[in-house]
């Protein structure tokens, strides 16, 4: 049930994300729920390094919309190189 649940919060985030973010960004919808689950993964990371999270502890929606927009825009600056 973990892995169901992980793949619809990072499909909401994806969305969120995608939202958010100016410009037009041509994801479908798996790669929209990659987004969204390494922008979860990215926020836990940083949110421990910086002292907002214990190590293990999961980001929650605000930071993992954070961490998706900070991944979206690392990938608008290697789409748009090649």
């Amino acid at each position: 049930m973990g892995i169901i649940s992980m793949i619809v919060v990072g499909f909401i985030v994806g969305l969120i994300a995608r939202a958010i973010m100016p410009g037009e960004q041509k994801l479908g919808w798996i790669l929209t729920t990659v987004l969204g689950i390494v922008g979860s993964i990215v926020a836990g990371y940083l949110g421990a390094a910086l002292g907002f999270y214990q190590a293990g502890q999961g980001a929650g929606w605000i930071g993992s919309i954070i961490g998706a927009l900070i991944v979206l825009f690392i990938y608008g600056l290697i789409a748009r190189k090649a």
